[in-house]
């Protein structure tokens, strides 16, 4: 449950962009009664900050994730979540930067190493994010480590 907790206040990722009602449950569990005396506000108001503070970050990650499952393979009739190509773990939205700007790393895997088109890919995913989001954020779009020929350039 701790493990949870952490994963989000440094950003991290939940399993299908929505807590399971059990790791909800936990969350709140954990604020409970017993605890009153390790936190200066109520549950409620501590619940509330929590939920406050997660929401918007799980809304922008499961539209993120479903932009990207949309995006069809430039050579196969596929789409990019059907070759592996990204997946959830591979989004990762990190903290907000002083001036209000969220960054939005995602990592993909090509599927071949000498894939022709991993530029392609990169570009298909940045522009499907640019023209559906409108808020303000940064684009760091990866191939993953040792899964491309060219990863040097």
């Amino acid at each position: 449950m701790l493990s949870f907790l952490r994963k989000i206040s440094i950003g991290g990722r939940i399993k299908d962009g929505v807590p399971t009602s059990d790791e909800m449950e936990a969350v709140e569990d954990c604020l409970d009664a017993k605890n009153r005396g390790l936190v200066s506000q109520s549950d409620t108001e501590l619940k509330e900050s929590l939920r406050n503070r997660l929401l918007p970050w799980l809304i922008k990650f499961k539209i993120i994730i479903d932009l990207l499952r949309t995006i069809k393979d430039p050579e196969k009739p596929q789409t990019l979540e059907q070759l592996d190509v990204v997946y959830e773990d591979c989004v990762e939205i990190l903290r907000q930067t002083p001036k209000g700007v969220s960054v939005i790393r995602i990592e993909f895997n090509p599927t071949v190493p000498h894939c022709s088109l991993a530029t392609l890919i990169g570009l298909c995913i940045r522009v499907k994010l640019e023209r559906h989001l409108v808020a303000l954020f940064k684009l760091d779009i990866f191939i993953k480590k040792g899964a491309h020929s060219t990863e040097q350039e």
